[in-house]
């Protein structure tokens, strides 16, 4: 189970000043590109599954991780989803990109396609699986008083979402360290009522 606290940024401007304010707490930049899936037949969606290839487009370590996340519930600002997930080879996910079809050559090799196989398909279901398309993510990652903080500004076609992420077992806790220093900077924010995937398949921002 993934536990998050997700906090909207209203805009750039005050996205600006929370990379001022964090700078000095910087560990690391990704620029990341996401890619979703769902089975021929919604197979994935109607289970409330969500299929993911990320590329971190890092020139120093490129990567692709593959994950399966389910049942996502977020209240309050607060996100628990059951999530898995396993590196792959970036020549391997851009080949799924390009021609989605070839996820099914994944199953036995991979831990999540088989366990997509097994969990959302049949023994005579056809194993067929369609691209959703995706979406860019620039995240700055820093470490502030005990928390991983992750400040993302991810484009859509339709729009710019900032958002503050915060892995934490101990969500409450940090939800009120981060609103706390946000309130004392005067920057304006909002919990988060939406996943990026389900801002991205609305079409609009919420």
């Amino acid at each position: 189970m993934e536990i998050e606290v997700k906090i909207r940024i209203p805009n750039s401007k005050s996205c600006k000043t929370l990379i001022s304010l964090l700078s000095p707490f910087h560990l690391r930049t990704h620029n990341q590109h996401n890619n979703f899936f769902d089975g021929a037949a919604g197979e994935l969606s109607g289970s409330r599954a969500v299929l993911r290839i990320r590329f971190y487009n890092d020139p120093e370590n490129p990567k692709c991780v593959i994950s399966l996340k389910a049942k996502a519930i977020l209240e309050n600002g607060v996100s628990r989803v059951e999530e898995d997930e396993e590196e792959i080879d970036p020549e391997i996910g851009r080949k799924c990109v390009s021609d989605p079809t070839r996820l099914k050559d994944l199953v036995g090799s991979s831990r999540i396609m088989t366990r997509v196989k097994d969990e959302f398909f049949g023994n005579g279901d056809e194993l067929g699986f369609v691209g959703l398309g995706g979406f860019k993510n620039l995240r700055n990652v820093y470490e502030w008083k005990g928390l991983m903080i992750e400040l993302d500004e991810t484009s859509f076609e339709f729009g710019t979402l900032y958002e503050i992420e915060c892995e934490s077992s101990e969500p409450e806790k940090a939800k009120g360290l981060i609103e706390e220093f946000l309130k004392e900077n005067g920057v304006e924010y909002s919990y988060s009522v939406a996943s990026k995937f389900a801002i991205f398949r609305s079409g609009k921002l919420p």
